[in-house]
């Protein structure tokens, strides 16, 4: 009788995002180019579509596959936390993606910046630049800075959510 495997496999985290989406090929291509995306695995379909692949981006596995004929669009929402919030937002705009949120420090201690890809999906894209302790983050709300950086960035995905309710991603 075989043990029982460990329930999380080995280069894996308790989270696992799927991507279903149309040209999962160019979508790989992009986040290797703009994310440093290390493609680890592909399994085509007979037609050519790609029916699994995965990719890791840091220490994350990202799943994917291309959607089938008929399938609404189901654009995903992902966290990246980066070294350079800034250089990785602008990389990612220069590879076709539209700004939804341009870098903004909030007072926690992250600078957030967010962008729509080609494929519609939603990349919050976070720098750690301070660790901030609870008694400096409560009295940081009192602050026009950090309190009219947290509307801009709730008003911008707002924005972006209430236009994809009229015209798609």
């Amino acid at each position: 009788m075989s043990s029982k495997p460990q329930p999380i496999p080995d280069g894996y985290t308790t989270v696992t995002p799927w991507i279903i989406s149309r040209d999962i090929d160019g979508f790989i291509g992009f986040i290797t180019e703009t994310l440093g995306a290390e493609e680890i695995a592909r399994v085509n379909n007979p037609d050519g579509t790609i029916g699994h692949a995965e990719a890791r981006i840091g220490d994350a596995i990202v799943m994917m596959f291309d959607s089938l004929q008929g399938w609404p669009e189901t654009p995903q929402f992902l966290r990246i936390y980066v070294e350079d919030c800034q250089a990785v937002y602008d990389r990612l705009i220069r590879a076709g993606s539209r700004s939804v949120t341009e870098p903004t420090l909030l007072a926690w201690g992250d600078k957030v910046g967010r962008v729509a890809d080609p494929w519609g999906n939603v990349w919050w894209i976070q720098e750690r630049v301070e660790v901030v302790s609870d008694e400096e983050l409560a009295s940081r709300w009192s602050e026009p800075a950090y309190a009219d950086g947290m509307a801009y960035v709730q008003q911008t995905l707002d924005e972006e959510m209430r236009g994809r309710s009229r015209t798609g991603p």
